[in-house]
């Protein structure tokens, strides 16, 4: 039997990209039940035949391209270690700008509501009850399996009783209540987008990634019903495709909103837009 220091030599070249050895590690800790640290020092143990095999599942499938946050079944997004599954969108780190975003627009000592429309796995949601401690948020999504992700986490992390979760369709599940922020990472791909069969992308739901023949099919029904759901003064916070800005500023102005503008990432993307539903001070 290999010690461990010989198992990872040989899985890295079985893997692809460049966090191939990352990933290795990753896999053989959660085989072993122990943190990844645990590796370094113990790189001549030999794991038991039960150890090693479960290493050579996870190693297969990992091969075959399966995300490895669904591997492992957790992802980080933000300060927050998330469960994740086939039933939600993989949380990922070009999201952090929406959420940084939004969080320009709650104070920190303020009272407000705040709506996640199409939470997933909740790292949206999750993140803002985390960040403002005062602020009452209500999470929703089409996907009742997202939803029972998101409450999981919302109870493993503390964060249930600031957190109302809500079944339905973008801003159907908002009733009659209006929000001084409304944030949504919505699907943005168009139906024939080549990236759904590269990477993770095969394996992640597909009704939160594709919407319509453009992309914008999503993106046009939000900007459409939020004004109702905002109270005045309100923000929307949208994230986007990186070429899509200019299309998305074009449908906030063309609703009504005011101060349109979109944020570019750290590639210089434009990746979220926002704008202000009129009448107050903002």
């Amino acid at each position: 039997m290999n010690d461990l220091r010989s198992l990872l030599a040989a899985a890295r070249p079985r893997l692809q990209g460049p966090d191939a050895t990352l990933e290795a590690e990753w896999l053989l800790a959660a085989a072993l039940e122990r943190p990844r640290s645990w590796l370094y020092a113990h790189a001549e143990a030999v794991p038991d035949p039960a150890d090693a095999a479960r290493f050579e599942t996870l190693l297969t499938r990992r091969a075959a391209g399966e995300p490895v946050a669904y591997l492992l079944g957790r992802r980080g997004f933000w300060t927050l270690e998330l469960e994740v599954g086939p039933e939600c969108l993989i949380p990922r780190p070009e999201t952090e700008l929406l959420l940084e975003q939004a969080l320009l627009c709650m104070p920190t000592d303020a009272a407000l509501a705040v709506a996640d429309l199409g939470t997933g796995s909740g790292a949206l949601a999750l993140a803002m009850a985390s960040a403002r401690p005062r602020a009452r948020i209500t999470a929703t999504d089409a996907s009742m399996s997202a939803l029972l992700c998101a409450r999981a986490n919302a109870q493993r992390l503390g964060l249930a009783d600031r957190i109302g979760f809500a079944a339905g369709d973008w801003c159907a599940a908002l009733g009659a209540a209006r929000f001084r922020v409304i944030v949504a990472n919505p699907p943005y791909l168009a139906e024939d987008d080549p990236h759904l069969l590269e990477g993770d992308l095969r394996f992640e739901p597909r009704m939160a990634l594709v919407a319509g023949a453009d992309g914008l099919e999503a993106l046009r029904t939000i900007t459409a019903c939020a004004p109702v759901h905002l109270e005045p003064g309100g923000w929307l916070l949208l994230e986007h495709g990186a070429g899509q800005g200019p299309a998305v500023r074009a449908l906030l102005a063309a609703c009504g909103f005011a101060q349109v503008r979109s944020v570019p990432d750290l590639q210089a993307h434009e990746r979220v837009t926002l704008g202000q539903w009129p009448g107050a001070d903002g």
